[in-house]
């Protein structure tokens, strides 16, 4: 793989950073950096450059960091349909200034009233993959639009209806075709033409595949964005929006119903907090893992020098590879919804439990996953996601992760609304031991239950230094969102990288079973050599590890940096 990294300043307005990546699938990336402009600064970045815009649009008008995120992620539903949604859910921090104020938004998936234990199993008790992953039983009930509206409700400033045009007048006047959208919808042509929906919504009318250039129009999806600009969560959760999900479950299988949809609600948490050589790190609570293993990460971290030893080195790798391997053997086993299970937060996150794991780490060899168990000692008692953040000038800060599970979710769209439903149930633990499509094996804790919700890898993040948000950052990726999320932020800290090298820079996972270290392009020969004499089980084929978007501000200098591994995004400033 070649890398060109070309720099050029215009200042004091744009710092552009052009990445461009020469692979069997070339990749052009642009992240830029913008200046804020004089009382209507901030910073936008996301998957796709469209989305972007939208939210720089509603800061540029007055609108707040939660207005300009509301705003981007409906339009994400419209210009980015293999992850943006309406028929998923996900996770937002939200930083409020003015009141010095940080607030985990959960409004992930839920499982059914009807959904039990064993939905998954066939008569032998092994798990069915096919019901798990595709078909409306796999389906949970939607969270986005609730959060979505949830947030605007009570933290923007301007109304809903506002927030939601553009959105509604991209999906009903059309958007012109990337290639990015061009290439996603070919390769996942086969899975949503077996719908009848689907093949309306998401291909030409003579059935053929959309090309880049191509004005695609959604009108029902439209219609679906109107009724909810219009009548808030109620314009979803009831109504004609509600009849049609219900109707599609009916002939399909599913089991969402209208007291499902009518009962759903976003939920406030308490963000996991966690400190790093003076920095504070805040971050999702569980239902997500990512937060609570990314505190645990960086605990365990922090008791080596890492700058020392050089980045990416294989003595830093190896450290990598040791502590990740340990929190993803604790993720098997301790963590689940909060509200069904006591999930062990205090001792997960604890530094002196930390200590512990970190002393147990052989720093000349790799550890065997099969010797590794969950470490807590207790008394008794997920690829397709996309990441965006906004960041406004008066310094309130949203990082939002909201995903379909899978790309393009199970395949299957709303007849008559016009958006993909999810496949989020796969993300329950089916049975004990037994891996999800990710890999991630998972135990009691992730179990399926009636109205509870699945564990999650999303990991929004803002990292803080003396008070104030210094980063934010997040990802796609699946099982990987949490190591990538741990990267950027180490880039940052230990490195001095900014936002363009720590998002440029190859990336390594490991996730404890299976026992392998996933490596991307880019890390030296010599370095692989070294930690495959050490018994690290190497995969170099493993391509892009996550996709993040990041923000930094420094002096009143915004820095965006959309990642360079999928081609579409953008960072962008209100004019």
């Amino acid at each position: 793989m070649r890398f060109v990294l070309s720099l050029v300043f215009l200042v004091p307005v744009i710092f552009r950073v052009v990445l461009c990546v020469a692979d069997e699938d070339p990749i052009i990336r642009h992240g830029d950096i913008f200046h804020p402009t004089l009382g209507r600064g901030g910073m936008v970045v996301s998957q796709d450059a469209i989305a972007s815009g939208v939210g720089a649009d509603i800061l540029s008008r007055g609108g707040n960091a939660v207005d300009a995120a509301v705003a981007t992620g409906f339009a994400l539903a419209v210009t980015l349909p293999q992850a943006g949604n309406l028929g998923g859910g996900g996770f937002m921090m939200l930083y409020l200034a003015e009141d010095d104020r940080t607030l985990a938004i959960d409004y992930r998936e839920m499982a059914p009233a009807l959904a039990h234990r064993d939905l998954f199993l066939d008569s032998a008790g092994n798990v069915d993959r096919e019901k798990s992953r595709f078909g409306l039983l796999a389906t949970g009930v939607p969270g986005t639009v609730a959060g979505l509206v949830h947030v605007q409700e009570k933290y923007g400033s301007l109304p809903l209806k506002e927030v939601m045009q553009p959105a509604i007048r991209l999906a009903e006047k059309g958007i012109p075709v990337s290639y990015a959208l061009a290439f996603s919808l070919t390769r996942a042509s086969g899975r949503l033409r077996q719908y009848p929906a689907s093949q309306a919504y998401f291909f030409r009318g003579d059935g053929s595949s959309l090309q880049a250039g191509d004005i695609w129009r959604q009108k029902d999806l439209a219609k679906t964005l109107r009724r909810i600009a219009d009548k808030g969560a109620a314009g979803f959760y009831q109504g004609k929006t509600a009849d049609l999900i219900v109707a599609a479950m009916a002939a399909g299988g599913g089991l969402i119903s209208h007291q499902d949809l009518e009962n759903y609600r976003a939920v406030e948490r308490q963000p996991v907090r966690g400190t790093y050589r003076g920095y504070d790190i805040l971050s999702m609570p569980p239902p997500s893992s990512g937060g609570v293993h990314l505190v645990q990460m960086l605990n365990i971290l922090e008791g080596w020098q890492l700058a020392p030893l050089e980045h990416n080195s294989a003595a830093y790798l190896h450290r990598l590879a040791e502590t990740m391997r340990r929190a993803y053997a604790d993720r098997s086993q301790y963590l689940g919804d909060p509200d069904f299970y006591p999930v062990p937060l205090a001792r997960l996150t604890d530094k002196g439990y930390a200590g512990s794991l970190r002393q147990a780490i052989d720093l000349d060899r790799a550890s065997n996953s099969e010797d590794i168990r969950p470490g807590v000692q207790l008394e008794e008692e997920s690829p397709q996601t996309t990441h965006f953040a906004v960041w406004d000038d008066a310094g309130n800060v949203v990082s939002n992760t909201y995903t379909l599970n899978f790309s393009y979710g199970n395949g299957q769209a709303v007849a008559g609304a016009g958006f993909l439903l999810n496949n989020e149930m796969d993300d329950f633990s089916a049975k004990p031991g037994v891996p999800n499509a990710y890999g991630l094996v998972g135990d009691e804790a992730n179990a399926i239950a009636a109205g509870k919700r699945p564990l999650s890898s999303m990991t929004p993040a803002i990292v803080f230094r003396d008070g104030r948000p210094v980063l934010v950052t997040g990802s796609s990726g699946g099982s990987r969102i949490i190591t990538a999320v741990l990267q950027v932020i180490l880039n940052y800290v230990d490195f001095g990288m900014n936002a363009a090298e720590a998002t440029a820079a190859p990336r390594v996972h490991h996730q404890w079973l299976p026992d392998v270290l996933f490596l991307e392009k880019g890390v030296s020969r010599d370095t692989r050599d070294i930690l495959d004499a050490m018994g690290h089980q190497l995969d170099t084929r493993a391509g892009a590890i996550s996709r993040t978007q990041t923000i930094t501000r420094d002096d009143g200098l915004f820095q965006g940096v959309t990642d360079y591994r999928w081609p579409g995004g953008a960072a962008v400033s209100p004019r």
